[in-house]
C-alpha cells in the first residue's frame, strides 16, 4: 500500500513538473516576442513611432507630412504637408514674324510657353490632433471660425489686402511673412504653447529654415475679392502629447487670439459666430 501511493505522488509530481515546464515553454518565447514589439528605451520608443505610417498613428491623424519623435514620457509630431501648395498654370503666347525677304509674304510663328504658380482652392481645416483655427473645419465646431468681411472698412480688395498685409506683419515682434501674392499669404511665427525645447528635435540638423521647423505657428490668408471676405487659418505645426493624454497639449488659445487681435485692429466684421476657443487651458 505504501509503495502504491509512492508510485501516486511521484506519478504526480512528475505530472505537475511536466506542466510547469510546458507553460514556462510556452510563455518565454511570448514574453519575447511581445518585449521584442514595445519600446523599452527612449532610442528605440523614437524608431518604433517613425515606423508607423502618418495615416495610422492616432498623433498624427488627419494630417499630411509628419514627423513623430516619440520618448518614454511624451509625443511631438510635426506636419508641414497642410500648407496651401500652389498649382502650376501654363500660358501660350504665339507671335508672328515676317521673313526678312520685303518682297515674301511668309510669316513663321513662334510660341512662347509661361508657366506660373497660383494659389487657389480651400486651405486645409484644422486636425483634432492640432491646434489651430481654420474657416476650412467646418465639421470641427472646436476649430471652427467664420471667414472675415472687410466692408466695415472698404469695398476695395486691394486696398484691403494691403491693410491686412501690415496689420500681419505686425501683429508680433518675431512674426515673417514667407509667401506673398496678390491673394494669398503665409506667414510663421514661434509657438507660445505649449512651452517646450523644440530646437532639440532640430539639433545639429543644420535646418534655419523656417518654413519646415517645428515649433512654429503657420498663419495663412486668402482673399476672395468676388465675395468680399478673408479665408484664413493658423495652426501650431507641432503638437505634444503627454502620455496617458489622446489630445495635444493646448495652445492656450494663442492661434484664436491672434487672429482675432489682427481683426480688431482692421475693425473687420466676422460672418458668423465668434470661437470662444478651447476650455482645456
Amino acid at each position: 500500500m505504501i509503495d502504491v501511493i509512492s508510485s501516486s505522488s511521484s506519478s504526480s509530481s512528475s505530472s505537475s513538473s511536466s506542466r510547469r515546464g510546458f507553460v514556462s515553454n510556452c510563455i518565454v518565447p511570448l514574453s519575447l516576442s511581445l518585449s521584442s514589439l514595445l519600446p523599452s528605451t527612449a532610442a528605440n520608443a523614437k524608431e518604433y513611432a517613425t515606423e508607423i505610417p502618418t495615416e495610422k498613428a492616432a498623433t498624427s491623424a488627419g494630417r499630411r507630412d509628419c514627423k513623430t519623435t516619440t520618448t518614454p514620457s511624451n509625443t511631438v509630431v510635426t506636419c508641414t504637408g497642410d500648407i496651401l501648395k500652389p498649382t502650376a498654370k501654363t500660358e501660350v503666347a504665339a507671335t508672328s514674324e515676317s521673313d526678312n525677304d520685303t518682297t515674301s509674304t511668309n510669316t513663321s510663328t513662334n510660341t512662347n510657353t509661361n508657366t506660373y504658380y497660383v494659389y487657389e482652392g480651400r486651405l486645409s481645416k484644422i486636425s483634432a490632433t492640432e491646434n489651430g483655427v481654420s474657416t476650412s473645419a467646418v465639421r470641427n465646431p472646436s476649430r471652427y471660425s467664420p471667414p472675415w468681411s472687410y466692408l466695415t472698412e472698404t469695398d476695395d480688395p486691394n486696398v484691403a489686402w494691403r491693410s491686412l498685409v501690415t496689420a500681419v506683419s505686425t501683429v508680433e515682434p518675431n512674426v515673417e511673412i514667407v509667401k506673398l501674392t496678390d491673394r494669398y499669404l503665409h506667414a510663421v511665427v514661434p509657438t507660445s504653447f505649449p512651452k517646450f525645447d523644440f530646437a532639440s528635435l532640430t539639433a545639429g540638423s543644420g535646418d534655419n529654415n523656417t518654413t519646415g521647423r517645428p515649433g512654429f505657428d503657420d498663419l495663412e490668408f486668402m482673399l476672395k475679392p468676388e465675395d468680399n471676405l478673408i479665408l484664413y487659418r493658423s495652426a501650431s505645426r507641432t503638437s505634444v502629447f503627454v502620455y496617458p493624454l489622446t489630445q495635444p497639449v493646448s495652445d492656450r488659445n494663442t492661434n484664436l487670439n491672434r487672429l482675432e487681435k489682427i481683426r480688431t485692429k482692421l475693425g473687420w466684421s466676422l460672418l458668423g459666430d465668434k470661437q470662444t476657443g478651447s476650455n482645456f487651458l
